[in-house]
């Protein structure tokens, strides 16, 4: 049993009933030359914050900085040249002040991570001792309607928040993919070269496959349950892991062999994984209705949240962008019940009509947020 396995089945959930954790927040948020602030400087009480003003304003952009404060990863993009400010700055610049520990992040052809001032040397021991995140925005629909590719983006992220094992098992699976794929695009293929790159392969995707297999098994339940209390309805929300590669990634690569060869390209593995979500046994995709495609969206996040909670015994920093002002009243209401009521969140809105009427975020500190320009309501 490899480290990732072995962590991810130490921590039974009690399925049916809620476990509370301490909440862990985050109480400042600054950024320097960072998407259309030149600036922000923000002091978040302990329950969170709601951020309101017209679109293309920036709302969006302070959950992001968050979200790359503490996971180093944006849900909007995988270049970090593309939020740096559109002035000519070199770079960008993030810290704050959260779990307890002061964090900052800059990026000029590079990240720099600090923690209490120590200089991390990279990725692993930065997210190792930081907080969770769930994210949860409209573009969470594709996870439905779109390609396997947001899935299983869906699951590494989760994954990626339990055990440190399974970023770096993730980060050599797709090193070793990118080379192989490189290799197969030559006329005459490198074959002992390509079968060192399986290799790696094999052993860095046999570990994501028992991760992420342990996790689908884990999250199904508290999928289903999020499904039924937001919906109001005995809708059966199922999840199902396929991985590309079957149960012998070695055996499948050798199967595929000639096809690679005549596709150039790599057909089996993990990158090809598939996340199956089925209502009332029928693929959710093709079957379901935009309202029940949108509350399966939903699920699978608020299942995402309790999990995490679960296996970490800590609570996620909920992300929660322009959702709730879409929402109909009565699914509105379902999330609210079934969001953790001591969990910090970060709340974005073009109005504020649909929270004066909503029970638990009355004491949400509110931010209008136009131009790039931020103060607090009161102040």
């Amino acid at each position: 049993m490899n480290a990732v396995e072995a962590t991810l089945g130490c921590c039974p959930l009690r399925l049916g009933a809620r476990v509370w954790f301490l909440p862990r927040v985050i109480r400042t948020l600054r950024a320097l030359d960072f998407r259309c602030f030149s600036s922000l400087s923000l002091e978040i009480p302990e329950g969170g914050a709601v951020f309101t003003g017209d679109n293309a304003q920036g709302k969006t952009s302070i959950l992001e900085a968050v979200c790359m404060l503490v996971r180093l990863q944006s849900p909007r993009t995988r270049k970090p040249q593309s939020m740096v400010k559109m002035d000519g700055a070199g770079g960008f610049g993030i810290a704050g002040e959260g779990w307890g520990m002061e964090r900052r992040v800059r990026w000029q052809r590079g990240l720099e991570l600090v923690v209490d001032g120590e200089v991390r040397d990279g990725p692993g021991r930065y997210l190792d001792d930081g907080g969770l995140i769930v994210w949860m925005g409209n573009e969470d629909l594709e996870l439905v309607r779109g390609s396997a590719e947001a899935r299983r983006r869906y699951l590494d992220f989760i994954g990626s928040q339990v055990e440190a094992g399974y970023r770096t098992a993730l980060a050599r699976y797709r090193r070793a993919l990118k080379a192989k794929n490189l290799l197969l695009k030559d006329l005459r293929p490198r074959e002992e070269e390509i079968r060192s790159y399986e290799e790696v392969m094999i052993l860095a995707g046999d570990a994501l496959v028992a991760a992420r297999s342990r996790l689908v098994e884990m999250l199904s339940p508290l999928a289903g349950a999020a499904q039924r209390e937001v919906s109001g309805r005995d809708e059966r929300l199922d999840l199902g892991y396929r991985p590309a590669g079957g149960s012998d990634l070695r055996a499948a690569l050798e199967q595929a062999h000639d096809r690679e060869r005549r596709q150039r390209q790599s057909l089996v593995g993990p990158h090809r994984d598939e996340l199956q979500l089925s209502i009332n046994g029928l693929p959710a995709a093709e079957f379901a209705s935009e309202g029940q495609q949108r509350t399966v969206a939903l699920a699978l996040k608020l299942a995402q949240g309790e999990l995490l909670a679960s296996l970490r015994e800590s609570l996620p920093v909920y992300l929660i962008d322009d959702i709730f002002g879409e929402l109909d009243p009565s699914r509105r209401n379902a999330v609210l019940r079934v969001l953790p009521a001591d969990a910090q969140k970060w709340i974005t809105t073009t109005h504020l009509g649909w929270l004066d009427e909503s029970q638990g975020l009355g004491g949400l500190a509110r931010f209008p947020v136009k131009a790039g320009e931020v103060r607090r309501v009161g102040e």
